[in-house]
C-alpha cells in the first residue's frame, strides 16, 4: 500500500466530517438565535439547548480542524524491519488467517478509510488497541486485551 495514499484518504475524510459539523454547527447556531427559540416562559430551555449543541458542535469541529493539519504535516515515514511501532505505522494484523489494517495516527481514532479496497482503522497511541502496538515489531506474536476478550495477533507487516 501507498501510504501517502492512505495519509491522503484520511485526510479527505475528515474533511468530509468537517464538511458535515460545519452544516450542522450553523444550523443549531441559527436555532439558538431564531426569535421561535425565545423562552416563553422561565421552563422554556429550547434556546439554551441549541447553544449548548452548537457549541459542542464547535469543539468538534476544532479537533477535526487540528487533526486534518496534523494528518496533513504527517510525512509518509516508512518504517524499515527492526523498527518499533510508532505514529505513522500502517500496521497489519493477522488473527485466525484473518487480516485487518490499522495505521497510527496523532488524532481521529475510530476514523475508517477504505484503499485499494481494504479498510483501514484509525487509531491513536492511547487506544487500548494503540497502546499495546506502539514498541512493537512486525512478525512479533501478541496477546492483545481488548475490553472483554483477549485475542492473539500477528504483525503480519509495518509499513
Amino acid at each position: 500500500m501507498k501510504k501517502s495514499a492512505v495519509i491522503a484518504a484520511i485526510v479527505a475524510k475528515l474533511g468530509e466530517e468537517l464538511a458535515v459539523y460545519l452544516k450542522a454547527a450553523q444550523a443549531s447556531r441559527e436555532e439558538a438565535t431564531h426569535e421561535s427559540s425565545k423562552a416563553e416562559n422561565k421552563y422554556d430551555t429550547r434556546g439554551l439547548e441549541a447553544s449548548y449543541l452548537a457549541r459542542g458542535q464547535s469543539r468538534q469541529i476544532a479537533d477535526l480542524e487540528a487533526a486534518v493539519v496534523e494528518f496533513q504535516q504527517l510525512r509518509a515515514r516508512v518504517f524499515r524491519t527492526g523498527e518499533p511501532i510508532d505514529i505513522g505505522a500502517l500496521v497489519e494484523l493477522e488473527q485466525s488467517r484473518e487480516r485487518t489494517f490499522y495505521f497510527i495516527g496523532p488524532r481521529a481514532g475510530g476514523t475508517e478509510v477504505e484503499y485499494q479496497k481494504q479498510e483501514i482503522l484509525v487509531i491513536t497511541p492511547q487506544s487500548p488497541l494503540g497502546a499495546q502496538l506502539v514498541g512493537k515489531y512486525q512478525d512479533d506474536l501478541l496477546k492483545l486485551t481488548l475490553p472483554g476478550s483477549q485475542n492473539k495477533y500477528k504483525v503480519v507487516n509495518v509499513q
